[in-house]
């Protein structure tokens, strides 16, 4: 006879819910989106929608209406009635006896939740301090996939070093992106960061402090920065869904300018605000 067990409890694996034999628990299987709400609005859901299609697309899953994606994020939200909210939502390709090939009649799975938004304001107006990490993760990370292994054990890395965020490092000497965010330098009135690639999450808050910056006059340059580079930053700071901008004040054992959110950081801050405010 076949069994199961699931933790101390013994069943015959024919009985197992279909939620144990989902492809996400085995394989890492599916993708996911987050976005957030400001005062019950969600924030540039088109884009998120856009990634999260490419996401999809990139690894076959089929069968999956966005239109009907769409209704459910919006019915939850409304649901929920929490003002400033974060909502994750997954794709899995689907649940299946464990096998690397998949059937091709497989249904995908959907999960959502709608929770509040703990207040990152102490962050914003104090600055973090983050440290470097080798970039492990595989070499498709535009794919907002479930394996996020890599990204976990680099958090946590900082973590242990009193450091709220990894970013990290390619073999090349690169600095790609945070492990939950991205990686953004600004050097004299340029704001730089690293080109969109294979290697980078196409992040929507990335996309719209780029637009903030080039609104406040300042020069844009897509390219890639050693670490050395980065300590010798005016001024750092990350792009975070639940979060919008983050300054940076500390990169490993560096302080980053007076230690202090900086004058080009703050202005757009500001001006991301003004941007949130006139999409809602």
């Amino acid at each position: 006879m076949e069994i199961a067990a699931i933790n101390d409890e013994f069943l015959p694996y024919e009985e197992l819910e279909p939620i144990y034999l989902d492809r996400a628990l085995y394989f890492g299987d599916g993708v996911y989106e987050v976005l957030r709400s400001y005062d019950g609005k969600i924030f540039a859901i088109d884009d998120h929608f856009a990634r999260f299609n490419n996401s999809l697309n990139a690894i076959s899953i089929t069968g999956v209406s966005l239109d009907e994606i769409k209704r459910k994020v919006l019915e939850a939200v409304e649901k929920a009635g929490i003002p400033n909210a974060r909502i994750y939502f997954h794709i899995t390709r689907g649940s299946a006896p464990r096998n690397h090939a998949f059937p091709e009649d497989i249904k995908p799975n959907f999960f959502l939740t709608v929770t509040e938004l703990p207040d990152s304001s102490k962050s914003k107006d104090n600055g973090i301090a983050v440290s470097t990490y080798p970039d492990l993760r595989w070499k498709r990370c535009d794919i907002k996939s479930l394996n996020l292994l890599a990204n976990i054990l680099a958090r946590q890395d900082a973590e242990k070093k009193g450091c709220d965020e990894a970013i990290l490092v390619n073999d090349d000497g690169l600095i790609t992106e945070g492990a939950g965010s991205s990686f953004l330098a600004i050097f004299g009135d340029t704001l730089q960061t690293a080109p969109l690639s294979y290697s980078i999450l196409e992040s929507v808050t990335r996309k719209y402090i780029m637009q903030a910056a080039e609104s406040l006059g300042m020069q844009i340059l897509e390219e890639s920065m050693t670490v050395d580079k980065a300590k010798e930053a005016n001024e750092l700071l990350l792009a975070v869904t639940t979060k919008d901008v983050v300054p940076v004040v500390k990169f490993d054992d560096v302080v980053i300018g007076d230690g202090k959110v900086g004058v080009y950081t703050q202005k757009i801050m500001d001006q991301f605000k003004e941007l949130v405010h006139s999409m809602r």
